[in-house]
Parts: structure tokens; sequence; C-alpha cells
């Protein structure tokens, strides 16, 4: 198994994710809806709802449905603001795609997956989430756009690139 000690040691432009997933973070009134993840990768963390993405299903389609699933809500205005290419030391890796809703309908419910989190966005509790998210989301609520390479050992985060585009 092949083991990754920096950015360098990932060859990028052949790498393939052994997953691709999704997260949605919904803004209303100075709010962004979270949630305490349940079970899965990052149980016991904060983060926006999301999952993996289905054969055949757009990143946005999973993104809605995972939403859905996670907290029984539709996300309303969803658009697409970063990818996040994960690379773990073990070898596992993600793509991960990122979203904003501006709101949502329905009422947010706590499912087996997720508790949801009504957050001020100058409340965010960055020390209960994954140590990269306290560098894009300020961006992503900003409305700025993102692209962003890590490498993970477990929890922790090794290094870190980011590449940040104009608000839009």
């Amino acid at each position: 198994m092949r083991r990754f000690r920096t950015l360098q040691d990932v060859d990028w432009a052949r790498w393939e994710p052994t997953e691709r997933a999704t997260l949605l973070f919904a803004v209303r009134d100075r709010h962004v809806l979270l949630i305490r993840k349940k079970r899965g990768l990052g149980a016991g963390k904060i983060n926006g709802p999301g999952g993996r993405i289905d054969a055949g299903e757009s990143p946005v389609e999973a993104a809605v449905r995972e939403v859905h699933e996670e907290l029984r809500i539709t996300p309303a205005n969803v658009r697409q603001r970063g990818e996040l290419l994960f690379q773990f030391v073990d070898g596992f890796s993600i793509h991960g795609y990122v979203f904003r809703a501006e709101g949502w309908e329905g009422t947010p419910e706590e499912t087996e997956e997720a508790i949801p989190l009504w957050t001020p966005l100058d409340r965010i509790p960055y020390a209960e989430m994954w140590a990269d998210d306290r560098i894009w989301l300020p961006w992503l609520l900003a409305g700025r756009s993102f692209r962003g390479w890590m490498l993970f050992e477990g929890d922790d985060l090794l290094e870190h690139r980011f590449e940040l585009y104009p608000a839009l």
C-alpha cells in the first residue's frame, strides 16, 4: 500500500479518488445550518450535511439528496462553491464538492445520521470540525469559490494548498 507524506508525493494529474462526496451549507438570516455527524467518517464532528455521490448522480443531485436524508429538508438556491481533494496517508482519498444554499424548505429534524445545529455565522465551532474547515468555510460563507488539496493522517491535517477565486 502506498503511503503519502507530503502533497508532492501525490500525482495530482493522475489522482483518482476512492470516493466522491458532497457537503452543503445552507445559510439564512446570518446563520448556517450545520450538523453533528452521528456515524461514518467524521462521526462526532460538526460539519455541513453531505455524503457519497451515487452512480449516475451529479454532485448537486447528491448534495440535495443527502441533505434531505440527513435533515428532512430541501435546500434552495444551491450553488457549487468549492472542490476539496483529500488524500489520506493510508491511501484513502475523497473528491469533495462543496455547495452553498440560500435557505431551505421544511423544518430540520434529527435523524439516525445527524443532529441539526442552527449556528450564528460569528460562532462557527471550528474546534469541533475537521481542521481544514477553518481555512475554507469563511470563504464559502463570504460567497467566494475555492479549490483545495489536503493531506490528512487520520484527523490531522498535515499539509494543504488552496486556490481562491473571486466572489461571484
